[in-house]
């Protein structure tokens, strides 16, 4: 694997991993939103230009502000190169007194929030809230174990 290829997100698969068909790739991709999980991964409609599309929307108060993130990952199967284009966009909505701000990016970024609790020893610690790497591990990590290539890209499938 090439320098730029590491450096993008391309993962593939290890030496000896026998690739699965198309609709095995697809099947073990739509398994990864199960009940526990805090995103879905549903079929795509033909008019979204993707194969599968995986969504996280997130809706907390920070600091004062109403804040409304949308993690979505766009898929598409590619099964004569047995890998996986995957496009990730992240929209924000921020709301709080007399000022809002929208933010748009594509690409491999991630957002993580943090929260404080007492403990049972009745000392604050830090607990991770959500952390928008688990979607795109977990997508990746089906793709992968599955035989393919995982591709990530900026600007279209």
């Amino acid at each position: 694997m090439g320098f730029f290829e590491r450096l993008n997100g391309t993962r593939r698969p290890a030496s000896g991993v026998a690739p699965l068909n198309a609709a095995a790739v697809r099947d073990a991709i739509l398994a990864v939103s199960g009940p526990e999980a805090p995103y879905r991964v549903r079929l795509a409609s033909p008019s979204e230009g993707a194969d599968l599309i995986a969504d996280w929307r997130i809706q907390h108060r920070s600091s004062g502000e109403d804040v409304d993130l949308r993690l979505s990952i766009r898929m598409r199967l590619d099964h004569h190169r047995r890998e996986v284009r995957a496009l990730q966009e992240q929209r924000s909505h921020t709301r709080g007194g007399l000022s809002a701000s929208r933010e748009y990016g594509r690409g491999p970024g991630f957002s993580v929030e943090w929260t404080y609790e007492r403990g049972p020893d009745g000392r604050r610690r830090k607990v991770k809230s959500f952390d928008t790497r688990d979607m795109r591990n977990a997508l990746r990590e089906a793709v992968v174990g599955a035989g393919w290539t995982w591709r990530p890209r900026l600007v279209k499938l």
